[in-house]
C-alpha cells in the first residue's frame, strides 16, 4: 500500500479508502489509486483483512445434489444475491448423506465463513449449534432443520401435491398412483399427504399399492409405475413426487402406450427441462427454485446484518401448468 500511495501521489489513508470502497475520495484521485494498483500489480490481502475485521466475505451453501437441475437455479440465484453483498460464494454437495453433509457444513465453518444456506440431507442439525452461537449466521431451504430453530425457506410441497392431484381428479380419474421420494425427507412425505388429503377431500379411498415411496433411482421408479399399470384395475393417473421421478415415469407411460396401452395421465413435482417438448407435453406443479436461493441468501445477509428476528418458516406459493400429460382422461 505504500508503493500504491507513492505511485499515485497520496496517502495510505486514501488508498486505504479506495480498496475498501470508502467515500471520501474524488473520482481523479480514485482513478490514480485504481492506476497505480494495475501497474504495481497490488493484491488486497484478505487473510489480513479477515483479522482486522473479523468477517470473510464468504458464505457457504450446502446443495443435495450439484448434478440435479433443480438445484442449479437456486444455486446461480444465491451466487448473485451473495456477490451483490460483495460476498464470495463456496457450495459443495451432500449426496443425501447426513454424515457428509455435517462434515461439509463443518469444513465450512473452519473455513471461517460468514454464513451458511443448507438443504439438509440429515434430520438432527444440533451440531451446528456451537457454530450459530459464534455468530455464523444460518438459513435453511427446501427443508427445515432437525431439532433446532433455525430459519427456514422451502416452497408448499403439501398445497401444491393436494393441487396437482385434485386437478387429475377433476379430468375424471378415480385410481391414481404416487411415486415419491425416500420417506424421511420432508418433501416426500408433504407432497404424499397433499396426494391423500386430495384424494380424501373427493371422497376417493386409496389402495396401498398406489402408493411407492423410496430412492428416485430409474430401476426402482420403473419398478413401481409397472406394478401401479398392472392387475385388473390399474391406475389411470400417476402423480410423480419429484423431477427425476417424473422423467422415468414418461419413459415408462411412453414405453406402456406404445405397445397398445391405453393412455395414463401424469402430474409431476418440479419442472424440467424439454417437458413441454414432450407428447403429450408433461403437466408439473412447479415450484420457483431460484426464489428460494434468494430469500434464503437475502435472509442471511439480513442476519449478518445484525437483524434481531426470531426465526422464520417462509413458504413460497407453488404452480400448476397445465401442458396436456395432466389432461389426459382415463
Amino acid at each position: 500500500m505504500k508503493d500504491v500511495a507513492a505511485r499515485a501521489g497520496v496517502g495510505l489513508k486514501t488508498v486505504s479508502r479506495v480498496v475498501n470502497d470508502e467515500p471520501g475520495v474524488t473520482p481523479d484521485t480514485e482513478k490514480r489509486v485504481h492506476d497505480a494498483i494495475d501497474e504495481l500489480g497490488f493484491r488486497r490481502n484478505d487473510s489480513a483483512r479477515v483479522l482486522r475485521k473479523g468477517r470473510t466475505a464468504t458464505i457457504g451453501l450446502v446443495l443435495e445434489d450439484l448434478a440435479d437441475p433443480f438445484y442449479g437455479p437456486l444455486n446461480r440465484a444465491v451466487e448473485e444475491v451473495a456477490r451483490a453483498n460483495g460476498a464470495l460464494l463456496i457450495n459443495g454437495s451432500s449426496a443425501e448423506d447426513p454424515d457428509r453433509e455435517k462434515e461439509l457444513a463443518l469444513a465450512l465453518c473452519a473455513r471461517r465463513v460468514d454464513g451458511l444456506i443448507v438443504i439438509p440431507a440429515g434430520d438432527d442439525h444440533r451440531y451446528l449449534e456451537p457454530e450459530i452461537r459464534a455468530g455464523v449466521a444460518t438459513v435453511f431451504v427446501d427443508r427445515p432443520a432437525g431439532l433446532i430453530d433455525a430459519d427456514v425457506v422451502l416452497s408448499d410441497s403439501f398445497g401444491g401435491a393436494r393441487d396437482g392431484v385434485a386437478h387429475l381428479i377433476a379430468h375424471g380419474h378415480r385410481r391414481i398412483g404416487f411415486v415419491g421420494d425416500h420417506p424421511h425427507i420432508h418433501t416426500a412425505t408433504e407432497r404424499l399427504r397433499g396426494y391423500r388429503t386430495a384424494m380424501a377431500t373427493a371422497g376417493l379411498a386409496v389402495d396401498g399399492a398406489w402408493e411407492a415411496l423410496g430412492p428416485t433411482s430409474p430401476e426402482r421408479v420403473t419398478a413401481a409405475v409397472t406394478a401401479m399399470l398392472a392387475g385388473p384395475d390399474p391406475v389411470t393417473a400417476v402423480f410423480a413426487g419429484n423431477n427425476r421421478v417424473t422423467v422415468t415415469a414418461v419413459r415408462v407411460l411412453a414405453a406402456a402406450a406404445a405397445s397398445g396401452a391405453r393412455p395414463v395421465a401424469l402430474v409431476g413435482f418440479d419442472d424440467f427441462e424439454l417437458a413441454d417438448l414432450i407428447r403429450p407435453a408433461v403437466s408439473v406443479v412447479a415450484q420457483d427454485a431460484a426464489a428460494l436461493g434468494r430469500v434464503a441468501t437475502e435472509r442471511l445477509f439480513q442476519r449478518l446484518a445484525g437483524a434481531d428476528l426470531p426465526p422464520s418458516r417462509i413458504e413460497l406459493p407453488t404452480r400448476l401448468i397445465a401442458r396436456g400429460s395432466g389432461e389426459v382422461r382415463p
